[in-house]
C-alpha cells in the first residue's frame, strides 16, 4: 500500500499526522464522517457556547494521544509490533464510532437496551470485513482479547486516552479551566508491568489533578443544572412522541431513518441488521424534527420542542438530600394550572425529580496502578498523603427536580 502522510490541524493540540493508509481509509469513511455530526457534549453549548465540537474531533484527539502514548512505551523498551500500535490507534479512532444521535442523552431512549459500545463493534466487524481483516488486532485490542492487556487499557481504562482527550478537549472548547489536565506529563510516565499499564511514581501528582479535575468537570459542565435541564427535555420530547404514536395520532420525523426508530423500534433491536440505517442517523436528524414538531396539534409536544428550541429551559435544582414530596406535589399543581394541563401529565412531563451521581475513582473498578522506583506496586488510593484516597473515591450523589418556570 502507497505511503501517506495527511496533517491535520486540530485547536488542541497543533498538529495530527495520519501516517497509516488504513486509517485514512477508516476516516474516510461514512461510518466514520457522520462523526462530524454529532455533538461531544449534547447540549453543554446552552450553557457554555463554545462547546460545539463533534465527535469526531475527540476521535482525532484521543487518537493523537494514542500515538504519543505508544511512541513513549516504545522508547522505554516496551516491545509493541507494528500491528499492534496501528490496532491500537484504530481502536482508539472507532471507539465512539457507535454514538447516536446526542450521545449519552439519548442512548437510552432510541434504542433502549443497545449501548454505543455494542454498535461501536459492530461498525468494527463490518469495517474489518471491507478491509479484508486488516482489523482483527484492533478488534481483539477493543474487546479486551488481545494477550498485551495494556493495549486495552490505553483505550478503556481508569487511565485511557479517550478520558485524557475528552476532559482536556471539553476544557478548552467550555472555557472551564478546572478540567485542563497535565495530559503530556502523564503519557511520559506511562509504563508496563507485568503486562499492566502503571504510572512512574513521578506521576503521582499529575494523576491526582487528572482525577480532581475530572470530578470537577462533572459537576461543574458534564452535570451542570442547566445542561441536564436541556437534555432532560430532549428525553421527554421523545417519550411524547413515543406516547402519541402508541396512541395513533399522526406524527412524522424530519428524516426516513429517525421515523421508523421511533415507530419500529422492533426492527433495531437486532443492530446487525439495522447497522447501515442506524449509521445514517445523526444530530440533524432530530433537530429539524424538533423544529417541525414544534408546530404540532399536541400542546405537550409543542410546548416542550418550542422550549427546546428558544431555550425555555426547565428550572433545575440539585441538592444533596432528596426531593421533598410536598414540594413536587405543590409544583405539580401550580404548572398544572399555569398550563391548563391535569395533573398526571404535569407529572410526567412539566415536574419531576431524579438523581445524579459520580464516582471520580472506584478502586473495586480497574485501577490506576503507581509503580515506585524499588519495583513496588500500590493503587493511587492507597499512596502515602494521597489526596485520592480521602475524599475522591466514594460517590456522589445529588438529588434533583426538574419543573416548568412559573
Amino acid at each position: 500500500m502507497a505511503a501517506v502522510r495527511k496533517i491535520i490541524n486540530d485547536p488542541v493540540y497543533g498538529f495530527i499526522t495520519i501516517d497509516e493508509p488504513l486509517i485514512l481509509q477508516i476516516i474516510s469513511h461514512p461510518y466514520y464522517q457522520r462523526l462530524r455530526n454529532i455533538h461531544q457534549m449534547a447540549f453543554a453549548h446552552l450553557v457554555y457556547p463554545g462547546a460545539v465540537h463533534s465527535r469526531l474531533h475527540h476521535s482525532l484527539g484521543a487518537y493523537h494521544l494514542m500515538c504519543n502514548a505508544l511512541s513513549e512505551l516504545k522508547s522505554k523498551g516496551i516491545e509493541i509490533s507494528h500491528d499492534e500500535e496501528l490496532g491500537a490507534k484504530i481502536a482508539i479512532l472507532l471507539h465512539d464510532a457507535g454514538h447516536g444521535p446526542f450521545s449519552h442523552t439519548l442512548e437510552q431512549e432510541l434504542i433502549p437496551g443497545v449501548h454505543h459500545e455494542q454498535i461501536s463493534f459492530l461498525i468494527m466487524q463490518v469495517l474489518n470485513a471491507e478491509f479484508n481483516g486488516q482489523l482483527d488486532t484492533a478488534l481483539a485490542i477493543f474487546t479486551n482479547n488481545h494477550p498485551k492487556r495494556f493495549l486495552h487499557q490505553l483505550v478503556s481504562g481508569q487511565l485511557d486516552v479517550d478520558r485524557m482527550d475528552y476532559l482536556n478537549r471539553d476544557s478548552f472548547f467550555t472555557g472551564v479551566a478546572e478540567g485542563v489536565i497535565g495530559y503530556d506529563r502523564i503519557i511520559k510516565m506511562l509504563t508496563v508491568k507485568d503486562g499492566e499499564l502503571m504510572v512512574e511514581e513521578k506521576g503521582i501528582y499529575s494523576i491526582e489533578k487528572f482525577l480532581v479535575s475530572r470530578r470537577l468537570m462533572y459537576w461543574q459542565v458534564y452535570l451542570h443544572k442547566t445542561v441536564l435541564g436541556a437534555e432532560m427535555m430532549l428525553v421527554k420530547i421523545i417519550r411524547r412522541a413515543k406516547e402519541l404514536i402508541r396512541k395513533g395520532e399522526g406524527l412524522h420525523a424530519a428524516s426516513k431513518v429517525l421515523d421508523n426508530m421511533l415507530k419500529n423500534p422492533q426492527d433495531y433491536q437486532n443492530m446487525s441488521d439495522a447497522l447501515q440505517i442506524f449509521c445514517r442517523l445523526d444530530d440533524h436528524d432530530v433537530l429539524a424534527t424538533i423544529k417541525n414538531w414544534s408546530w404540532h396539534p399536541d400542546k405537550i409536544l409543542r410546548l416542550l420542542c418550542r422550549s427546546l428550541i428558544d431555550r425555555h429551559l426547565y428550572k433545575v435544582k440539585l441538592q444533596a438530600e432528596p426531593i421533598n414530596l410536598a414540594l413536587t406535589n405543590q409544583k405539580v399543581q401550580e404548572v398544572a394550572a399555569l398550563l391548563e394541563l391535569n395533573e398526571e401529565e404535569t407529572a410526567e412531563y412539566f415536574v419531576f425529580t431524579g438523581e445524579a451521581s459520580n464516582t471520580t475513582y472506584n478502586p473495586a473498578d480497574e485501577r490506576i496502578n503507581i509503580l515506585f522506583k524499588d519495583g513496588t506496586i500500590k493503587d493511587i488510593s492507597q499512596v502515602d498523603n494521597a489526596l485520592i484516597q480521602h475524599n475522591l473515591s466514594s460517590t456522589v450523589k445529588k438529588y434533583y427536580i426538574c419543573y416548568w418556570r412559573v
